[in-house]
């Protein structure tokens, strides 16, 4: 294996729960009676793409809604909410950077969401997960389509100078495993609070934590 291909912030610090907070505060800015319970935001997340579930909402109910303003909104909301936010790491991540690292492979976190989120979640998490453990950060600045396009994968490798067949990637929503399997990398997926419920049949595996020998055992077998 050549490289561990993290596919979202929350495969390092699970921030599900804090991002469906900020998208109700969010609403209640922008003055519209909605709120998202944590059963119709697992629903919601088994599609990528914030802005455009603000634009399907406002569709469903025949609201007239700057769908990016209150995105924009969201996003604000979400990071500072991550500032003052007890997180950590999820089970084995820091253990599996560290292994992994220490057997030579690269390391990258492979995101489309904005590189704003990304900095806030990374620094919140105050030493624990760090820049430097990664050869290379990808956010939505970085592609033009978001997963489940395989455009930030494939640019992953290209920037890594790795090939799909010896990279794993960790995913936690069903648009990333697509966007992954879309390159021809093999996938584990690593649910989220909010996407534990979601079939992940189409992920070679699925895992309660990640660990360096388990992602092993996964690309020889994948």
């Amino acid at each position: 294996m050549a490289a561990i291909l993290f596919g979202s912030i929350s495969t390092i610090a699970d921030t599900s729960e804090l991002q469906r907070d900020a998208f109700n505060r969010a609403f209640q800015e922008h003055g519209l009676d909605w709120n998202w319970s944590q059963d119709d935001y697992r629903e919601l997340l088994k599609k990528a793409g914030g802005k455009q579930r603000v634009a399907d909402k406002a569709e469903q109910t025949g609201e007239d809604v700057d769908a990016e303003a209150v995105h924009a909104t969201k996003s604000r909301l979400f990071q500072e909410s991550v500032k003052d936010a007890s997180l950590a790491p999820r089970p084995g991540v820091v253990e599996t950077i560290k292994d992994a690292k220490d057997a030579g492979y690269k390391i990258a976190l492979v995101t489309t969401t904005s590189k704003e989120n990304v900095d806030a979640v990374v620094d919140a998490l105050g030493g624990a997960v760090d820049r430097s453990d990664f050869d290379l950060l990808v956010s939505i600045t970085d592609v033009d389509r978001p997963k489940p396009d395989d455009s930030a994968y494939l640019y992953a490798l290209s920037s890594l100078g790795e090939d799909a067949g010896a990279s794993v990637a960790i995913e936690d929503n069903l648009d990333g495993v697509q966007a992954a399997r879309s390159a021809g990398i093999a996938v584990a997926a690593f649910p989220s609070e909010n996407s534990v419920t979601h079939d992940f049949d189409s992920a070679d595996e699925r895992v309660e934590q990640v660990s360096l020998s388990g992602l092993q055992s996964l690309l020889q077998s994948a």
